[in-house]
Parts: C-alpha cells; structure tokens; sequence
C-alpha cells in the first residue's frame, strides 16, 4: 500500500464521515453490482437489453447538466499565476469554503475510492490519479473514462505520486457548488455536482487543468484535442491533434468515415477530447497519447449520418446521462432520427413527451469504451504515443474564417490558436450562440494563466527541429442566405487530405494575409457535389470581416498584460 494514498483516504474519511469505505477493483463484478444498485434506487434505468445491451439511462437534477465555470476556481497563492480568465481564490480561502460542506457529508453513503490511470497502461507518459466520490454514477462512469482499479494501484507502487480528487454530491444545491483546483498541490476538491467534467475528476480537472500545470513545469503538453490517424493509399498514416470548443464537430471528426475508403484513405480514431505531447528524445518530434480509455460525447445531433461510428461505440455498455426514452427502452434525442417514437419520457421523466421543450437536454451525453469504436486506430494504446504531423484549430463561424488554411510558421499558428472564436453551445451553463474567443478551445481549462500558456506554446515549437504544421478549419461558413457551403460530416476528409499533402509538400496553396489557403485545383473534389463558384466562396479571404474582428482579439490580448508574448503581438500587427 502506498503509505501517502492511505493516510489521504484516512484524512477524508474523517472529514466526510461514511458508513463504509469501498476501495475499487475495476472488476466486472464490482461494475455489475454498482449498476444493480443504482437500478434499484431508480438512478439508473435499464434500456432495452436485446437492442442495447449493457446500456443504461441516468437523469440528472435539471439544475446540475453542464460545466460550471462561474464557480469553477484556480487556487493558487498568486491571483496572477491563474491570470484573467481563471476564476480565483486562494488556497487558504477555498479550503476554508469547502471543508464545512465536505464535513460529514457522505453520513449514511458509501465513500468510493477509485484509483485510476490517465493514459496507456505502463506508458512512460501516463499519470495515477485517485477520485474518493460518493457517487456510484461517478464510479461507473470512471470505470468507462479510464484504466480503473487494481492496475492504477499497481502502477503507483508504495512509493509512486497520484493527483489526489476528493468529490461529493452534497445536495447537489447551485448555491454550494464549487469546483476547485489546487496546481501547486495537485489537488482537486469539487462539491455540489454529479454531472460530467464537474464530477469525473480525471476527465477536465486533472487531465486539462492540472496536467497542463504539470505539462509546463516538465516540458510537455497536455490539450483539449482530439488525435486522428489518416492513412493514404500508399498505407503511410499521418497523425493529427486537433481543438474544437465542445459541440463544433470533434467528435465526428475524431470517428469521421471517409467516402475515399475505396481510394484508400482511411480515417481511424486515436482519441476524441484530450491530448497529451511530449517531444521524443529519439527523434525532436512531437508525440501524443491519448489519456482516456472512453468517450463522454454529445448524444444530440448524433446519428447515422452524422457519425455512424459514434452511434456504434454507443450500442452496448454505454451509459446514456439525460436522453429521452421510448416505453420498450430506447433512447431518442433531437438528431437521431426524423421519427421519435411515441409514447416519450423525456429526459426529466415526464411522459408523455409534449414537444413544448426538448425532449433530450442539449447537453445529453452518452459515456461509452473506446475499444467499442469500429475505427479505432490500433495505434490507440501504444505506450509510445503517435507522432502528430499536423495541427488543427477551427470553430463554429458563419462568415470570417475560410474552409480551411496554414499558417505560415509556428509562431503564427499559436497566434492563430490565440485568437481561435466561436459560437457558445449548450456543453457550459450560460448563454449559448453567443460569438466567444476560446484560445486553443482551452479558456475554461487550462489551469494556468493563459499568458504563461501562449509563452509555453512558443517555448516548446522552438525546442523542435520540425514543429507540426499548423492549420484552422471552419465546417460551418454560410452563404448569404444563411445555408451552410460545405458538406461536412464524411467529407471532412477531402480537407483533411490537404493538409496531408501541404505536410508532404505535395499541394499547392496561395498566400494571403491570413496563412496559405488552398488553391480550388489543390482541393480533392473530385465526385463530390459542389460546384467551383461555392468552393472559390468557401476559400475566400473577407478582408473587412478580419478587420471587424482585430478589437476583439486586442481586447483579448491586453487581458494578459505583461504576461502577454510579444511574438503573439507582433503576429497581430
């Protein structure tokens, strides 16, 4: 036993005061009898077993269904150490909030302690974190995010460091909820929440806003990406990170289905959320492995078109959180098909469905094992990681940014992530279609602050001989009258693929003020319907909307003030 780990479950325990203490295996035992409980208190519903197996539905309380970033807190000694995007308190300060909420809070619960491992078993990369919760919801969901249980256990040893996550449910009151992060101890303590990233600690808390404090303080990266693998018709596999904010089509990027198949590109997925890059000491390149063993994915929208493999993944062993029902036990949301069958339970529980509110949340998820994606990439799990080629940024935009173009340097796509916008999405509490700058889709989680991050970007390029090469995509420009240009969906390969070749040096681009940008003939369009006027629509420069949008990213800029890179100021001049 890792003497550290027991006096730390000792101290909460104490705190906390449960019945009982259950250390978790990660067995199929342990999983079946957590599932059989929660089925029998009614916080689990079981789903129709012939069309979905192992599936089940949690509701959440309607007032606990997305990230909360208002109290979500850096907890740091420096108020400039968490910078001006972070909401911050001191650690004294946040302690002292939450201790009489934890006290004797999990009174007549079970406390869980749940070791886990964020990455590939045995990785020289991957880090032990342990997640004490009284949520058996939260100890399923684990099981199916990371490598869980015994082998975490094994893998710290009596002498290994973990990132320790202490959470409750509490009474799941808005008014105390509160999610704080402690960088400088690797602490996280959150309370009041049982949804997703508020709850499931090894997700967004330690593998975005801790990692990346342990990323800049060793030399590495971790990022809010998604790794792909293309493989050409030669059988060479390029490999991709990219960062969308949540909703802008990561995960169907991530599992898209290429139509060239029978040309011989192929995409397989490596990941769908989260990257964490290491430069290799035997090559100067930049890696990544993927730290999650499972996918928390938006269900809404979601269907056979859109991302059949995604669909797939999610037929067996899945846990849906905030879907609609059908009186045999199958799950609908908004997106899945054009005919919701009837009678409905809606994701409240009320039936029947009225149609006046959605009858899905926006946010629903669905929380399903990698391993059941039909294009996982064998690579997937490699200890080593993958070599990434490529970079991508993109976001959800109606009319600035071009289907897709390069940056000129490395320099510049940092800039070009710095400055990334798109539209807001139900993923977070607040306000949605709203125009927000969200660098590298990391704002509400990077655990720093932000100009220390852009410095440790620029830092870590100029420690490569041969950076990847950096790229922004917009699937969503619109015409005038407001219809969408590009397909999307499958297609997004077409692009993909030229970015592979500008990584070769087999396509062309022009230059303009903004990066390379395709030529229509360097464009794989070939049996794809779209004529030459929409493609010339979707690769053209709107010089007066950039110029529109220069405000906004000095406003964004000054924010940071001296931490500020000037290389990322002389890229806006």
């Amino acid at each position: 036993m890792n003497q550290q780990l027991a006096e730390w479950v000792d101290e909460c325990a104490a705190m906390c005061g449960p019945d009982r203490i259950q250390w978790c295996d990660g067995s199929d035992q342990e999983y079946e009898n957590l599932v059989a409980e929660m089925v029998a208190c009614g916080s689990l519903h079981l789903l129709n077993q012939d069309e979905y197996a192992g599936c089940y539905l949690h509701r959440s309380n309607p007032n606990d269904v997305a990230r909360v970033e208002q109290v979500t807190f850096i907890c740091s000694e420096r108020e400039e150490d968490a910078g001006p995007t972070n909401n911050w308190m001191t650690p004294g300060e946040a302690k002292a909030k939450l201790r009489p909420l934890f006290d004797g809070c999990m009174q007549g619960r079970v406390m869980y302690v749940v070791p886990y491992i964020m990455g590939p078993v045995g990785s020289p990369v991957s880090k032990v974190g342990v997640e004490i919760t009284d949520s058996p919801y939260v100890v399923a969901n684990m099981r199916i995010m990371t490598r869980m249980g015994q082998a975490a256990l094994d893998q710290l040893g009596e002498n290994g460091e973990f990132v320790p996550g202490l959470h409750s449910i509490g009474e799941l009151d808005p008014e105390r909820r509160f999610i704080m992060h402690f960088p400088d101890e690797r602490l996280i303590w959150s309370y009041g929440s049982g949804y997703g990233g508020n709850a499931l600690l090894g997700k967004k808390c330690f593998a975005l806003r801790i990692a990346s404090v342990m990323a800049r303080d060793e030399g590495w990266m971790a990022e809010h990406m998604l790794i792909l693998e293309l493989e050409e018709p030669s059988g060479e596999k390029t490999y991709f990170a990219a960062a969308f904010p949540s909703a802008c089509g990561k995960t169907n990027l991530a599992m898209l289905i290429s139509p060239l198949e029978s040309e011989g590109y192929k995409v397989r997925t490596v990941g769908d959320d989260i990257a964490w890059m290491f430069i290799h000491e035997e090559d100067g390149r930049l890696w990544a492995v993927n730290p999650e063993a499972g996918y928390f994915g938006v269900v809404p929208g979601t269907n056979e078109h859109t991302n059949p493999n995604a669909i797939a993944t999610a037929h067996s062993n899945t846990i849906y959180t905030n879907v609609a029902v059908s009186d045999d036990g199958i799950p609908w949301w908004e997106g899945k098909d054009m005919n919701p069958p009837e009678p409905l339970t809606d994701w409240k529980g009320r039936r029947p469905w009225t149609r006046e509110e959605p009858a899905a949340h926006p946010n629903s998820r669905f929380t399903g094992p990698a391993g059941q994606n039909p294009a996982i990439s064998p690579h997937w799990e490699d200890p080593r990681g993958v070599p990434i080629s490529g970079i991508i940024f993109g976001g959800r935009r109606a009319k600035t940014a071009p289907l897709v173009f390069e940056a000129f340097h490395w320099q510049h796509g940092t800039f070009l992530g710095a400055t990334m916008a798109s539209r807001t999405t139900a993923a977070a509490a607040g306000q949605a279609n709203v125009l927000r700058r969200d660098p590298m889709a990391m704002l509400p989680f990077c655990g720093y602050n932000m100009g220390d991050y852009f410095a440790h970007w620029l830092a870590t390029g100029r420690r490569m001989a041969d950076p990847p090469r950096i790229f922004h995509v917009n699937w969503f420009r619109q015409d005038d009258e407001g219809r969408y240009l590009w397909p999307g969906y499958g297609e997004n390969v077409r692009v993909l693929i030229w970015m592979m070749d500008r990584i070769k040096g087999r396509a062309e681009a022009r230059v303009t003020s903004i990066g390379y940008l395709p030529t229509v003939e360097s464009m794989h369009t070939e049996g794809l319907d779209l004529d030459r006027g929409a493609l010339e629509k979707l690769l053209e420069v709107r010089t007066e909307d950039w110029k529109g949008h220069l405000p906004g990213m000095k406003e964004l800029f000054k924010k940071f003030g001296d931490k500020m890179p000037k290389e990322l100021w002389d890229e806006l001049h």
